[in-house]
């Protein structure tokens, strides 16, 4: 009588490649996030010009999207294992 071997194999959805891309997209949406974020005025009677600078407006939106795509990449793609 043949004996079964039990292996263990850890069968994940994705290769290791693929959640290191996936961490590194998360990070560039959490960054961009960081950029959009503050800027709030104390008082509401005070006009404050940086809540539409360079970084709120165009850099920290081409991150997160940026990131998402980062994202849509690393589940796209094969393993190699």
């Amino acid at each position: 009588m043949a004996k079964k071997v039990d292996k263990a194999v850890e069968d994940f959805p994705f290769g290791k490649e693929n959640y290191i891309i996936m961490l590194i997209g998360l990070a560039v949406i959490f960054v961009g996030f960081l950029l959009m974020s503050g800027g709030g005025s104390e008082d509401p009677k005070v006009w404050d010009p940086s809540i539409f600078s360079f970084r709120r407006i165009t850099l920290a939106p081409i991150l997160v999207i940026s990131g998402f795509v980062i994202e849509v990449y690393a589940v796209l793609k094969k393993s190699k294992e």
